[in-house]
């Protein structure tokens, strides 16, 4: 699915900006995501994400109750349209500022304080994905490195399961980071709710090491999520094994793009370079 297949979608089921506007492409990754009016609609890859999609909004609605600042569903149940799954959202009022680190901590030390929810949740099925993820790629990707890792996805699997966690193990965000949390005039709100999971509460923390470590985090920006948070994940025996399979499952992540667009190829080649080579230290370019 590319832009122009998912503004398609749009139009089927009726949903316009109105006034002879288009919708505004907010976001292109797991999902097209667009702004259509007061709503944001996302719309998926592909009919297999159909119930992810409405776990997602048993979550957000579960979220609402519990009084956690997150974003609200505008329908309750998915859509099925041309065979890719689409939910409505309330749109949230514009960002008073950027969200940062701490803001993230403050809101996941709320959301891994809640007991269990009503929703069924899966584990977190960090490594999942990569099969679909390079399938989605096809021959626009070489298949030694297809191949490469699938074989690292495999080793890492058996790793995880056999952590030891630190914390007690319950509710997760899935893929915490800033970018997931959106900062209006009542305060930090979290968004993008698709991976939420019931699973080691490392997975939340792993992330932002991996930030520091890949993507250039100043340390001073890591240290306030530690702060925040309470506990540093860099100081637990399995945060290597959790870092390394996030690095896997964000390198197949990318391959998805790279039919469609040549700087994902580029930036795919990139991270499987440095995981070849062992090289932890080599910047990753977010994407």
């Amino acid at each position: 699915m590319d832009e122009a297949q998912a503004r398609d979608v749009l139009k089927t089921a009726g949903l316009t900006a109105g006034a002879g506007r288009e919708p505004e492409l907010l976001a292109f990754g797991e999902n097209a995501v667009f702004a259509v009016g007061e709503l944001v609609v996302k719309v998926g890859r592909e009919k297999a994400l159909l119930a992810r999609a409405a776990r997602e909004l048993g979550v957000a609605g579960w979220l609402a109750e519990s009084g956690i600042p997150a974003v609200r569903a505008a329908e309750t149940t998915p859509r099925l349209v041309d065979g890719h799954p689409v939910t409505l959202w309330h749109r949230l009022p514009g960002a008073v500022r950027p969200a940062g680190p701490a803001d993230l901590a403050s809101l996941l030390r709320r959301l891994h304080a809640l007991p269990a929810p009503p929703v069924a949740l899966p584990a977190r099925d960090l490594l999942g994905g990569v099969e679909r993820w390079l399938r989605l790629a096809g021959d626009a990707v070489d298949p030694a490195d297809a191949d490469y890792l699938r074989a690292r996805r495999d080793a890492y699997a058996a790793e995880v399961a056999a952590l030891t966690p630190h914390l007690p193990p319950g509710v997760v965000h899935g893929d915490a980071l800033p970018r997931n949390v959106h900062v209006g005039p009542d305060g930090p709100v979290l968004v993008d709710l698709e991976t939420v999971s019931a699973d080691l509460r490392e997975h939340d923390l792993v992330v932002m090491a991996l930030s520091r470590d890949r993507y250039g985090l100043p340390a001073a920006d890591y240290g306030s999520f530690v702060t925040a948070y309470g506990w540093d994940v860099r100081d637990w025996a399995g945060c290597t094994v959790l870092r390394g399979a996030r690095e896997t499952a964000s390198c197949a992540w990318v391959s998805q793009h790279a039919r469609a667009d040549p700087k994902a190829l580029a930036e795919f080649r990139r991270r499987v370079a440095s995981l070849r080579d062992g090289d932890r230290k080599m910047r990753w370019h977010p994407f």
